[in-house]
């Protein structure tokens, strides 16, 4: 594997080179969002001054242009996670849309007494389309549960029988940080011939994904924590499934024919995207895929590795700080929740921000598993390519000196 030039990748991303708080800024709210490369900005600067047009509608040299490049970023992310075909690549406005879509699929498929699993770990997105998709089925809501800060993959094994319909678990965790063994699960769901989804909102960016090999029927996925821009994302799903699924949205675009009393649907991927699409944000995504692609995914994941390996023997030993999730960083991604005794986790990412290190503070999406851990909220650092470790040297110094400031002298073990 190639080493990274960081410094060279920094110089990529313009709002890096700024303080806060007359601080020098240091981001690690990653897994809230990414920054986004000039590479990115550029293309859809460029897409808006020179391409402009609606896609797949005409026959003008602008909107063939638009409907290529559109059609072009489907093929570089159907690329990126190794799907078979673009018609299994589906854009929509991020994750929390396709995991939607998925749960209106399951109204349809389940009947009273089948059974949901999810993980008791999951971002509220895999969660409630589930909760109602169940509600409104008869079907149950089963949760497994967690051993050492992981999955416990026992829990799994017993959960999954053959009421099980749908298998839907984050592919990574966004505050225990642990990589859960999807192909493992997805064995396990498909002996008892229930669909594994995979929520990929915070693996899909950091480390190569082969939805093929994985052998999942779905994976939800979101642009924007990919340095991509907001309000864009891809489900992939098995082509067989994707045709048996309805439509969730009507109108242009996805139709074949129209008569008065009925309609057809055009054939994927178009079935899925009424009306007019992200259009720009959609190339704009490939062009992020682009720039992922050239680092390389097994680089970036072993780099964010190597900061993790870095950053939390740090972290463990400073007095009063507990870490949720694996504590071997090898089990682990750049998804570090802490919280630090007698303070507030909102109290102290803000003190964390007067020395200009941006982490995210709360429930995290997931307050049944925060209600699990016998918490209220947590603070929570997560790093990306663009990260140093002397931005790890500046979040154990904040924290120290948070310490510091709140609770008096600060004994290290």
């Amino acid at each position: 594997m190639a080493k990274l030039d960081i410094q060279k990748i920094r110089q990529d991303f313009p709002i890096l080179d700024q303080y806060v708080n007359d601080e020098p800024l240091v981001y690690l709210d990653n897994a809230a969002t990414t920054q986004k490369p000039n590479q990115v900005l550029t293309c859809l600067s460029d897409y808006y001054h020179q391409d402009n047009a609606n896609v797949h509608r005409g026959v003008h040299t602008l909107a063939e242009r638009a409907t290529h490049e559109y059609e072009a970023a489907r093929e570089k992310l159907r690329a990126f996670i190794k799907a078979k075909s673009t018609k299994e690549v589906l854009f929509t406005r991020g994750t929390t849309t396709g995991l939607n879509w998925l749960a209106r699929f399951a109204e349809e498929v389940l009947q009273p007494g089948d059974e949901v699993v999810v993980s008791i770990m999951e971002h509220h997105s895999n969660i409630i389309p589930w909760q109602q998709a169940c509600r409104k089925t008869g079907a149950k809501l089963v949760y497994v549960y967690l051993k050492d800060g992981q999955l416990d993959m026992l829990d799994l094994e017993n959960k999954i029988s053959d009421k099980t319909k749908f298998v839907s678990l984050a592919h990574v965790s966004n505050v225990l940080g642990c990589i859960n063994p999807i192909k493992k699960a997805a064995l396990l769901a498909h002996q008892h011939g229930a669909y594994m989804v995979v929520d990929g909102a915070q693996s899909v960016p950091h480390m190569s994904i082969d939805v093929q090999d994985l052998d999942c029927d779905f994976l939800a996925f979101s642009g924007h924590k990919m340095l991509g821009p907001t309000g864009i994302g891809v489900l992939y799903g098995k082509e067989e499934l994707l045709n048996q699924m309805s439509p969730v949205e009507f109108g242009g675009e996805m139709i074949d024919f129209v008569y008065e009393q009925e309609a057809t649907w055009k054939e994927l991927p178009w079935k899925f995207e009424a009306g007019t699409p992200n259009i720009a944000d959609a190339i704009a995504l490939g062009a992020a895929v682009d720039y992922l692609e050239n680092l390389g995914m097994d680089n970036i994941h072993a780099y964010e590795q190597e900061l993790v390996r870095y950053v939390l023997p740090k972290l463990q030993a400073i007095e009063g700080v507990t870490i949720y999730g694996p504590q071997d960083a090898s089990e682990r991604s750049g998804v570090i929740a802490f919280n630090i005794a007698g303070l507030h986790p909102h109290d102290a990412a803000t003190a964390l921000d007067y020395e200009g290190v941006a982490v995210r503070a709360g429930h995290h999406c997931a307050q049944p598993l925060i209600n699990h851990l016998g918490i209220s909220s947590a603070a929570r650092a997560s790093f990306y390519i663009y990260n140093t470790k002397e931005d790890c040297d500046k979040l154990v110094e904040a924290i120290i000196k948070t310490k510091e400031f709140f609770n008096g002298t600060l004994k290290i073990r």
